[in-house]
């Protein structure tokens, strides 16, 4: 097999489980894009070479049939070409190389596949992301009257996966009895084999950030705590600026806006209208955790491929009709701080008020935003990036209510890796509110998708 060292051992390993029936379980973690499917489908072929004449069968299930399982079924098919072996495609999903078949099949919740079975070798692509109910009640049971091996490859993400559960009880086993059932290869072992993978990944933590989700579960292979913080204490204390809150644009910045909107009170009369701070009537005294709040973020760019993205300014209105603040909300974006970009949460309640910013504010300045599982999570990666490669900076504490509710949501903020590496982040509401916290992600969207101006030469009048 044309593999490099590390992917041999688990090769060999996997092989011999299969000769001698042993019937182990591996669980296999590979940094991204190391090589773990190229294993798997070096062992597939010399499988199904090897049990031609006798029937026998593998089977491999992913978390989803259309790309994964397709994906699978054509690096095996390459292999057997590479090899010269002859191979016949049957059903759509099984690949036959005499009378031995390489059953492909999809783990998704309502897959039918009661009734196959593997009496060679059992495979789970991307275990972290298949059920562990569906494994358990449908695929261990298609191994059990053969003893099969079986091979979970994956990254494990959080604590909860069936691949980190399986790992965990590898490790165990491995204590009491000897045979090495994980094996993990993180970037750095891929690396001492490959130069230009060393260097790709030396780029990706630069641009991630080495406290990044994806870079510590990816390439370090770490295992997440469910429910964990979504910033880490060092990480809030990275996004404190140095620069004073602005009341209005200075010449020549680029402004952009993120908008998080809040659902309408039934009786808006005794909550106070608080836009960056002021309009709140002699004696009242707002509380910004108590209400759901539409919150404005403004920042101000520095140019460049990566532009410096400074918050300058927040307002905030609790429990007000949307119709109520829409003439200050278009003064404020148009003629107070002249947005190149303003980005308004489209989700819901919001998507009238995305509707109506988008016809007044003219020239493509507002983007709607709708917020999806696969949304939400890329605007938290883009979030966690911004912050660990030092481009978001806040305003200098002030003393204000937004000041101390923006600090207070950073804090609070939780995450939760979910299935095809998705991430939800979220305050939890016992606790408080989001919307500060989104109205932040949504302005980091409007920096990273902003037009940037064309400038000969960077000056230092740029910066706050």
């Amino acid at each position: 097999m044309p593999l490099y060292p590390y992917q041999l051992e688990i090769a060999a390993a996997v092989l011999e489980s299969v000769e001698f029936k042993r019937g182990l379980t591996f669980t296999v973690e590979i940094a991204r894009q190391g090589g773990k499917n190229e294993v798997s489908a070096w062992l597939e072929a010399y499988l199904l070479n090897a049990n031609q004449d006798w029937g026998d069968c593998l089977v491999k299930c992913s978390p989803t049939f259309k790309p994964q399982t397709v994906i699978s079924m054509t690096r095996l098919k390459e292999r057997l070409k590479e090899l010269n072996y002859q191979y016949e495609t049957e059903a759509g999903y099984m690949v036959r190389v005499g009378r031995a078949r390489q059953v492909f099949l999809s783990a998704e919740e309502h897959s039918s596949v009661v009734g196959h079975t593997a009496n060679v070798l059992l495979e789970v692509d991307e275990a972290q992301d298949v059920p562990e109910d569906k494994y358990t009640k449908e695929f261990r049971p298609m191994g059990s009257s053969a003893n099969v091996t079986t091979v979970m490859w994956g990254t494990t993400w959080d604590d909860t996966t069936l691949l980190e559960r399986t790992k965990q009880a590898n490790l165990e086993l491995e204590r009491k009895d000897g045979f090495k059932r994980h094996f993990a290869f993180d970037w750095q072992a891929v690396a001492e084999c490959n130069d230009s993978y060393r260097a790709f990944v030396a780029a990706e933590r630069d641009r991630l950030g080495p406290a990044h989700p994806l870079y510590r579960t990816q390439y370090e292979l770490e295992t997440l705590s469910g429910g964990g913080r979504f910033l880490t204490v060092q990480q809030v204390a990275q996004l404190q600026g140095d620069h004073p809150r602005r009341r209005k644009r200075m010449d020549g910045r680029t402004v952009v806006a993120g908008i998080d909107i809040a659902g309408e009170s039934p009786n808006p009369t005794h909550i106070p209208l608080c836009p960056g701070g002021r309009g709140v009537g002699e004696g009242e005294k707002l509380t910004l955790t108590s209400r759901d709040a539409t919150v404005v973020t403004i920042a101000v760019l520095n140019p460049g491929s990566q532009p410096l993205i400074r918050v300058v300014e927040h307002y905030a209105w609790v429990g007000r009709r949307h119709a109520e603040i829409y003439p200050q909300l278009v003064d404020l974006l148009r003629n107070v701080w002249q947005c190149s970009r303003v980005v308004v949460d489209a989700t819901g309640i919001g998507e009238p008020v995305a509707s109506f910013l988008n016809g007044v504010l003219r020239g493509h300045v507002v983007l709607p935003f709708k917020f999806t599982q696969a949304s939400k999570s890329q605007l938290g990666y883009d979030l966690l990036a911004a912050v660990n490669a030092g481009r978001l900076k806040l305003y200098q504490p002030d003393g204000s209510e937004e000041s101390r509710e923006m600090m207070a949501e950073l804090a609070l903020a939780r995450q939760a890796v979910r299935p095809n590496e998705t991430l939800n982040f979220f305050v939890d509401p016992a606790e408080g509110h989001d919307d500060y916290l989104m109205s932040l992600a949504l302005a980091v969207h409007a920096a990273n998708t902003c037009p940037q101006p064309r400038i000969a030469t960077m000056r230092q009048g740029w910066l706050l």
